[in-house]
Parts: structure tokens; C-alpha cells; sequence
């Protein structure tokens, strides 16, 4: 994009027509560029322009405004569908918690993109197969019905995936731009939370104190609706105020990187001295998987949060890989002892190719984290090489979730 740029820059109807194809790369690519040409008139005006924050949160308009509520309240008349129709709610919500949220996030993306008819007939289909799969599965207890439940969750998120990116001609930039969103889902989402904990906690205390007991009605209802509808309500306020949490995520992957990778070696050094390892203690190797996905998801953030870094967090992020690469190569080291020694399970074969398919990412990011420490300036390749291998964990996503249960005769 800068290669395009730079020869436009003082053509307003060049520069309009490059940031109408693809605003976040222009974005990008502009904030590169302007130290340079800072001075000239149309440069000053178009950092502005891009740069500029308003005070007032943008609620949208009244069209908008009543899509989210619709969409808010559809979200929660699912999650209460086990009152509704009588169903057991352990049956429910193991098998069914992502159709709460997924389907209808990737409705409002369908709707926001205006995509083609075939593509929002795929997104059906596709949820579809996945809600009408899941619950045709045995109900008597087995680790592929489990491992179904979980992987699912991811089938969906790539589902949502697809609907965010849409018809956008960069698919790459756009699969970071879902990362990135992500990111602010989470953290927007946290706040509407704490929020509405707190409200809550308020509410109940005051009718408690006039004499009305409501906690009961006010969880199984009001809390769990509330529930539901927060992402929706997040994923629209982040969508139309992006700056609303577009500095909060960067800085929280900016002071997390540095701790995480502190706390990782100091483990790691303590693990020496423990009685307990994952070769032989099970729950030790899930808690140690369970670190390697967050540590992955802490490095993942922080290479698509941050447009530009600088080289110390580079060396962070490059040291902070390496050592989740150790870590990873420990967890893979006991899958494949406790495999040889105990024979294969529908759980220790997920577990096996999950470490794989990370093991494989790591090494890709770690290597482009290294070429980058050359050229600090330019980390937009950091992102794509993430963004390439997101298919890979949909495709392992739609193995474990549909065929391991087949394979391995939904034990």
C-alpha cells in the first residue's frame, strides 16, 4: 500500500480512491509514511483525518440501534430455551452455548457487510449442519461427545469469521481486522459485565431491603438474558467507536507480553524443582495446555493489536515465542509418552494434534518476528502470517468435531 501511496501523495482524488479500497491498510500504510511529508497540507490534513477522535460515543441511528435490540433479545430468547421447552439444561448448554452467541454475531456481520445471498446461504447451511449434528450426537457421556462440544465453538468462530470478512477484496488484512475485533470483543465485553454485575448486585440489595426476594427470578431471567446480549452490544459499540477500545487492547498486550514472558520462565525453572510433570500426571498436562493457549493468544494479540512496534517489544515478543515454543515442545513430548505407554484416545489424539497445529504457528510467527527485528517499521507481516493459517485450525476444527466421533466409535 505505501508503494501506492507515495506517488499519490498529493493527489486528494488518488488518496480518496486508495482509502476507499482498503481504509485499515491505508490507515496503516499512512501513518507510515507521514513523518516524512509531514509539513505539506494535504499530508496534515489527512493524518488528521485518520487520526481523529471524536468525545461522543457514535450510537448510530435508529435503524441500527433497533437491529442490535432485535438481535440482543433473539440471543437471549435462545439461551432460555431450556425453560421454554422443557430440556435439560445439562443437555442444553455443553452442546449448544455457541449457537447462543456465534450465529447471531454472524448475522449482524451478514447484515453490517451486505454480503451476497450465496454467502449468507452458506452461512446457514453451515450453522445448520453444526446445531442439528451436535445435537444428534449420543447423549451418554464419552470424550468425542466432549471434544465435539468444545471443537465446535471454534467451528463457529470461523463460521463468524467468514461473515466478518465478507466480500473485502484483501482477505488477508481483513482475517486481521477479525483478530483484532476479537480482541476488542473481549475487552468491551469485560466492561459491560463489570457493569452489569454491578448493577445487579445493586438491584437485588435494594428490594431486598423493601422485602423482596428477586435474586431467583433476577438470575434466571434478567442475568441470563443480559448475559447473552452483551457481546452483540459490545460487538456494536466497538464496530461503531472503534477508538472506544482501539487503545485499550494494544496497551494491555503492551504491559502483558513483558509479565507473561517473566512468569513463563519462572515456571518453567520451578517445574525443575516440582514433584509434579506432565509426563505422568494428567491434570498437570491439561493446566499446561490450557498456559500454552493463553501465553499463544497473548502473543497472537499483541502482534495484530499494534501497528507498529518497537524493537524492544519486538525482542519480547521474539523471546516470549521461543519460550512458549519450549513449552510446547514439553507438552508434545508427554502427549507422545503418555500415548506409547497408554495407547490412543479420542482426548489424547486432539490434544496431539492441537500441539502440532500450534507448534507449527509458533515456529512460523517466531520466524517472522526474527526477519522483523531487521525492519522494525514493517510488523504488518507479522499479522498476515497469522492470518494465513487460520484455515488450518477450521479444517482441525471440523475433523475433531465431525469425524473423531466416527473414528473412534463415540467413545
Amino acid at each position: 500500500m505505501q508503494d501506492k501511496i507515495l506517488p499519490s501523495i498529493n493527489d486528494p482524488r488518488q488518496l480518496e480512491k486508495l482509502y476507499r479500497e482498503n481504509k485499515s491498510a491505508f490507515k496503516q500504510a499512512f501513518t507510515a509514511l507521514y513523518p516524512k511529508h509531514k509539513g505539506q497540507p494535504l499530508a496534515d490534513f489527512w493524518n488528521e483525518r485518520l487520526h481523529y477522535d471524536t468525545e461522543d460515543i457514535n450510537w448510530g441511528n435508529t435503524k441500527e440501534i433497533l437491529a442490535v435490540v432485535s438481535l440482543s433479545i433473539l440471543a437471549g430468547l435462545i439461551a432460555k430455551i431450556p425453560a421454554i421447552l422443557s430440556i435439560w439444561e445439562s443437555y442444553f448448554y455443553p452442546r449448544n452455548i455457541g449457537f447462543i452467541l456465534f450465529p447471531i454475531l454472524a448475522g449482524y456481520f451478514a447484515w453490517k457487510n451486505k454480503l451476497h445471498s450465496n454467502k449468507i446461504i452458506f452461512i446457514i447451511l453451515a450453522m445448520l449442519i453444526g446445531v442439528v449434528y451436535i445435537n444428534l450426537l449420543p447423549n451418554e457421556p464419552s470424550d468425542t461427545l466432549s471434544l465435539a462440544c468444545i471443537h465446535i465453538l471454534l467451528y463457529l468462530w470461523a463460521i463468524l469469521g467468514f461473515a466478518y470478512v465478507g466480500d473485502h477484496r484483501n482477505i488477508g488484512t481483513k482475517r486481521i481486522d477479525f483478530l483484532k475485533y476479537n480482541g476488542d470483543l473481549i475487552v468491551m465485553t469485560s466492561m459491560i459485565l463489570l457493569a452489569g454485575g454491578l448493577m445487579s448486585a445493586v438491584t437485588v440489595g435494594l428490594f431486598s431491603i423493601l422485602g423482596f426476594n428477586i435474586e431467583k427470578f433476577y438470575g434466571e431471567y434478567i442475568a441470563i438474558i443480559g448475559l447473552a446480549a452483551s457481546p452483540v452490544l459490545a460487538t456494536y459499540l466497538s464496530q461503531k467507536n472503534p477508538s472506544l477500545v482501539g487503545k485499550i487492547s494494544p496497551v494491555i498486550a503492551k504491559i502483558f507480553s513483558p509479565l507473561v514472558l517473566v512468569m513463563l520462565i519462572i515456571y518453567l525453572v520451578a517445574m525443575l524443582f516440582s514433584k509434579k510433570d506432565p509426563y505422568n500426571d494428567r491434570e498437570f498436562l491439561i493446566i499446561f495446555n490450557v498456559l500454552l493457549i493463553g501465553v499463544m493468544a497473548i502473543i497472537f494479540f499483541s502482534v495484530v493489536e499494534n501497528n507498529k512496534l518497537s524493537k524492544s517489544q519486538i525482542w519480547i515478543l521474539l523471546l516470549l515465542s521461543i519460550v512458549t515454543i519450549i513449552v510446547n515442545s514439553i507438552a508434545l513430548s508427554a502427549i507422545l509418552f503418555r500415548i506409547w505407554e497408554f495407547g490412543l484416545t479420542p482426548n489424547r489424539g486432539a490434544v496431539l494434534g492441537s500441539n502440532l497445529l500450534i507448534l507449527i504457528n509458533l515456529l512460523l510467527v517466531t520466524v517472522r518476528i526474527f526477519k522483523t527485528l531487521s525492519n522494525p517499521s514493517d510488523t504488518s507481516r507479522m499479522g498476515k502470517t497469522i492470518a494465513t493459517y487460520l484455515p488450518v485450525y477450521f479444517i482441525w476444527a471440523i475433523l475433531v468435531t465431525f469425524l473423531f466421533p466416527l473414528i473412534f466409535d463415540f467413545k
